[in-house]
């Protein structure tokens, strides 16, 4: 009964006033988060550079799909929206520098859809450092996603994007709910 008290169950303590209940933990455990963050990494990861090995052996031209929707295979030197092309031999250690952080921040969390954001975020940097690192083009980066007026770019790009509205959205409602308490 104890162990069941102490994990935060609703069940009221036998050494307790008649009527008081345990408190249930505002947080999930330690763990749960940290390895939620490293599952969304991994899949991000791993759906990158499957989709990257398939672009680069398979879009010979470019190739309009759907509406404003296309699959053109580029490789940027730079970073995101193609910033500082040129630059592989500065962005890849700040990369590393970024990705440490995330590490950093994704132990720390203890919120599921936040960790699922560094998640994405991480998965991306860590896909698109391994681009730079393995594939041998020079440190550049394959994107293949086109979209009228919009620069090419991959899963690892779209992860990142996405990661970061979801930890910004997570920190700002969890802001929120801390000063209506």
């Amino acid at each position: 009964m104890r162990r069941l008290q102490e994990r935060g169950a609703l069940v009221p303590a036998l050494s307790e006033p008649r009527g008081r209940v345990a408190e249930r933990p505002s947080r999930p455990s330690g763990r749960r988060p940290l390895l939620t963050t490293a599952l969304t990494a991994g899949l991000v990861v791993a759906a990158d550079q499957v989709t990257k090995s398939l672009a680069v052996s398979r879009i010979h031209r470019p190739v309009h799909v759907l509406g404003p929707f296309g699959l053109g295979l580029t490789f940027n030197s730079g970073a995101a929206f193609s910033l500082f092309t040129g630059a592989a031999a500065v962005i890849a250690p700040l990369a590393t520098v970024v990705v440490a952080v995330l590490v950093v921040a994704a132990w720390r969390s203890r919120s599921v859809p936040l960790s699922v954001g560094l998640g994405l975020i991480l998965g991306g940097a860590l896909g698109n450092l391994a681009d730079r690192a393995f594939r041998g083009h020079g440190g550049a980066v394959v994107d293949f996603v086109t979209l009228t007026h919009w620069p090419t770019f991959n899963v690892a790009d779209a992860s990142i994007t996405v990661g970061a509205v979801l930890v910004v959205l997570t920190t700002l409602l969890r802001s929120r709910s801390h000063e209506r308490r």
